[in-house]
């Protein structure tokens, strides 16, 4: 399993690291569609539908912010490790 933040792409591995580099200790609460979308290693459009599937979506007058924490937790959950049960 790919961790969160890599990629086998050296150009998107280029766009996670720049976005990495730009948050203290490689962790950001809140994150914009586009921003996740690469932390993720994702599609905009998959990381815009699993986050209101998972209801981590705050409007904030023009602004959409995704709340990476409730997103991380509703993923552990929903598509956790059948194995591990």
């Amino acid at each position: 399993m790919r961790m969160r933040g890599m990629s086998s792409d050296p150009v998107k591995q280029e766009r996670i690291d720049q976005v990495l580099k730009s948050v203290p200790g490689g962790k950001k609460k809140w994150v914009r569609y586009d921003e996740g979308a690469v932390l993720y290693s994702m599609g905009i459009h998959a990381f815009t539908e699993l986050a209101k599937e998972a209801k981590a979506i705050y409007r904030i007058r023009r602004i959409v912010l995704v709340n990476t924490e409730k997103l991380d937790e509703y993923i552990e959950m929903m598509y956790g490790d059948p194995d591990s049960d």
